[in-house]
């Protein structure tokens, strides 16, 4: 898929809210919510922008491409966080549940515990005894 129609699809499920589950919800409530019911939030672990505006990256990092926005209050599924590029006092990034996507957490109020990418995705070297005796 190509990045312009991938970027497309993203945003028209985040539009849609199709994602609310596992990946990203509508952040934007309708003209007529006041008797709607909130919007329901993802399941844990998942985090609420306080940005007014979000950068969804390709990787984590601020030199890493642009893919999508997320605006303030959006409630968005986290699959696991990494030690990247240091923002604003903060060196994690949450990698988004349902699609491969990097936000800042600086950004980014948690809601449950969000594990470790090499905890979550761990391969058989990390408890190698030659990872383990390894120097660095």
């Amino acid at each position: 898929m190509t990045a312009v129609s991938y970027t497309a699809r993203a945003a028209a499920l985040v539009a849609a809210g199709l994602l609310a589950g596992s990946g990203v919800a509508a952040a934007a409530p309708s003209a007529h919510s006041a008797d709607a019911a909130p919007a329901a939030a993802p399941a844990k672990p998942y985090g609420v922008v306080t940005a007014s505006s979000l950068n969804i990256r390709q990787y984590p990092s601020t030199d890493s491409s642009a893919k999508g926005v997320l605006k303030k209050g959006a409630k968005v599924g986290l699959d696991c966080k990494v030690h990247a590029q240091y923002v604003s006092g903060n060196t994690y990034w949450y990698k988004l549940r349902a699609i491969e996507r990097w936000v800042s957490a600086r950004w980014v109020d948690n809601v449950g515990s969000v594990p470790l990418c090499k905890d979550k995705f761990p391969t058989r070297m990390n408890q190698s005894e030659e990872s383990l005796n390894a120097m660095g």
